[in-house]
């Protein structure tokens, strides 16, 4: 679209520092909290006790570490006696580091307890930069686990039980994971199976319930997002029963949705419930956001990843599901496009294996080409390679397996196999352990035979350890055949027998296989500007769009992304420049022409060339294209001239 979209705000790359910051704790198994909390929307404060119970994993633990918003001031840390235990404060790691001069035995349980107090207005420092996870406040309070509102031990990764008790002033309720009872101004909420039960929010008046096919939903959405309430619940049953089928039976049917803020991220997902960002509630229903956030209800809220290594198999399969719910509305087609969308922006980072997520800042973008779009894509090659039926029942075998627990990439591989029934050991060694993509060469022969042709070659591609099938779409004067052939290595044979003469050969016709060719350097290329761009770092970004055009030297993608970085520097000549160079391009995708015309007629308003730029919006007008409300934005400046942007803003 016009502008890129935002995955995540702030630091890009912090390559290492999770990892090492993990190494160096002492190992504990957190198991169960039990939360009292004093929630004011009004003066938009937080007073909590927190017991944690926990089981250390080491012989003689000397120090736990947990991590807790900076924003929040502890009072106090006590043991089981009442005892303090001293506590340490790291405000750049958000974590707190208790000293337990004893030791603690390995194996049994210990309970410490923490008081603390502090603001939450939604305008602090996160401890993921620049994304809101909390915020209390008299028209919206949500507290969602990212925000480390409570003390945090193994994130996203050791599961736990909890029982709140969240106390709120008159005219509130709260909303919250597992079976609830309110007692006056006090909220219960008990979840005892383990798994992530750390949200909650704090609203007023009375919420939407839907009941469609049997599913009810509670939704609590505001001002004008409360006319599609009805909506998002009515496509939240559907997407629940649809995947019902797939996955098996899902941990929550009836589920709750809450809108958030501005700044919060675009969706979250906890037990039972959903947290929605007011721009994620639209209209026409996200179907993208609201499929991912369900699908986390099997894919993380019932199985979850054993540490961060293996995020994959939860952000993967969620970005997947948005796949299988194309597919399923739109055909094969549809699902093909989007896969190979996902397949670019996995492509952006090729310097970390699948299975070391763990090494990128948690909400990068480079953490979800990562561990969500190759996870994606590795996940639809694995489906081509076992075929649908085998593939959609390891599937369910692997939830089944792992009700309720963590898991490990191994343990899907095992899933894989026994319902494949032979080993898949290469599949994930290529795909998982290892971040090299092919990049395939096709050589080949026709030779008539008594009857009909017969094609003998070779495909190429430059990884040793390489194995994979890979489809050949062969173009006859007849019927057209397809061939499955298994690549082995960097050299591998084949021959096809056709009854019509062959006319064109082509390889992975369907884009099934995560692969390199110059096009799709050009657009790998471009997404990395992209990336670069959306956090300012425009010199960055015009070095990788410089890549793209040195590559494909027309390509109006290319060059309508340096035109845009111009034209947000002020820059107009250089942008004018570049964006007559896209309509002098290949013109893809198509919808750069119109907003190549309603760029250009800007920024001739800016030089005071009101004809000009008038005649620019009508070019724009006559393509008809409105991608991204394009013809919405002619008929604003038809009407009235485009006026510059402040420059304190760049």
């Amino acid at each position: 679209m016009k502008t890129f979209r935002i995955l995540s705000v702030g630091v890009l790359v912090a390559l290492g520092a999770f990892g090492q910051q993990e190494d160096r704790r002492s190992r504990i198994d957190v198991e169960s909290y039990v939360i009292d909390a004093q929630v004011n929307p009004e003066t938009q404060t937080l007073a909590a006790r927190v017991a944690v119970k926990f089981i250390p994993l080491d012989d003689q633990t000397t120090t736990a570490t947990f991590e807790l918003n900076n924003n929040l001031n502890i009072s106090k840390i006590t043991d089981a006696a009442g005892q303090t235990i001293p506590g340490t404060r790291n405000q750049q790691e958000n974590t707190v580091k208790l000293t337990f001069p004893q030791g603690l035995p390995k194996g049994q349980a210990v309970t410490v307890t923490f008081q603390y107090d502090g603001r939450l207005t939604g305008k602090e420092e996160s401890p993921i930069y620049g994304i809101k996870f909390a915020q209390i406040a008299p028209d919206s309070t949500f507290l969602l686990y990212p925000s480390r509102w409570f003390p945090i031990s193994g994130y996203t990764a050791d599961r736990f039980t909890s029982k709140m008790n969240i106390t709120v002033p008159a005219g509130y309720q709260v909303i919250g994971s597992g079976s609830s009872s309110t007692s006056g101004q006090v909220s219960t909420f008990e979840f005892n199976k383990p798994s992530f039960p750390g949200d909650i929010a704090v609203m007023k008046g009375q919420p939407v319930q839907n009941r469609t096919d049997g599913v009810t939903t509670t939704l609590w959405f505001r001002d004008a997002a409360a006319a599609y309430a009805n909506a998002y619940g009515a496509m939240a049953a559907q997407i629940v029963t649809h995947f019902t089928s797939v996955f098996g039976l899902a941990p929550y049917v009836n589920m709750t949705i809450v809108e958030t803020a501005d700044g919060a991220p675009n969706g979250y997902c906890g037990p039972g419930i959903l947290f929605l960002a007011p721009h994620a509630i639209v209209k026409d229903v996200n179907t993208n956001v609201l499929v991912n956030q369900i699908a986390r209800q099997w894919w993380q809220v019932d199985v979850s990843p054993v540490n961060r290594n293996h995020m994959w198999l939860e952000n993967g399969m969620a970005l997947y599901s948005e796949a299988l719910w194309i597919e399923k509305e739109k055909g094969a087609t549809a699902l093909d496009a989007r896969m190979k969308d996902a397949a670019i922006t996995a492509l952006t980072v090729d310097n970390v294996p699948l299975i070391q997520t763990s090494r990128l800042e948690d909400y990068s973008p480079e953490y979800w080409a990562l561990s969500a779009s190759k996870g994606a894509v590795v996940l639809q090659m694995l489906r081509s390679t076992m075929g649908d039926e085998k593939f959609f029942k390891a599937l369910k075998l692997f939830l089944e397996q792992k009700n309720w627990q963590s898991a490990t990439t191994e343990d899907f591989r095992k899933a894989c196999e026994a319902t494949m029934g032979e080993e898949l050991q290469y599949f994930f060694i290529q795909w998982v352990q290892s971040n090299s993509a092919p990049e395939f060469k096709l050589e080949y022969t026709v030779f008539r035979t008594q009857k009909g042709f017969r094609v003998q070659g070779k495909i190429s591609q430059d990884l040793d350890t390489f194995r994979m099938p890979v489809d050949l779409h062969i173009e006859t004067e007849g019927n057209p055949e397809d061939k499955r052939i298994e690549v082995m290595g960097t050299s591998s044979e084949f021959s096809v027998d056709t009854f019509g003469k062959p006319k064109k050969i082509t390889i992975d016709p369907g884009n099934k296989v995560l692969r390199m060719n110059p096009q799709v350097r050009v657009e790998v290329a471009i997404r990395k500007g992209e990336q670069f761009a959306q956090v300012g770092e425009f010199a960055d970004a015009l070095k990788e769009y410089q890549k793209a055009l040195d590559t494909q030297r027309n390509s109006s993608m290319a060059h309508y992304r340096v035109a845009e970085i111009f034209f947000l520097q002020h820059n107009y000549q250089s942008a004018a420049n570049e964006f007559r160079e896209v309509l002098n391009g290949d013109g893809q995708p198509k919808w750069t022409e119109v907003w190549t015309h309603i760029y250009l007629g800007k920024i001739f308003d800016i030089s005071g060339q009101r004809e000009r730029a008038v005649n620019e919006y009508t070019q724009a007008q006559r393509t008809r294209d409105n991608t991204q409300g394009a013809q919405d934005e002619v008929g604003k400046y038809l009407k009235t001239p485009y006026k510059e942007a402040s420059r304190e803003a760049v």
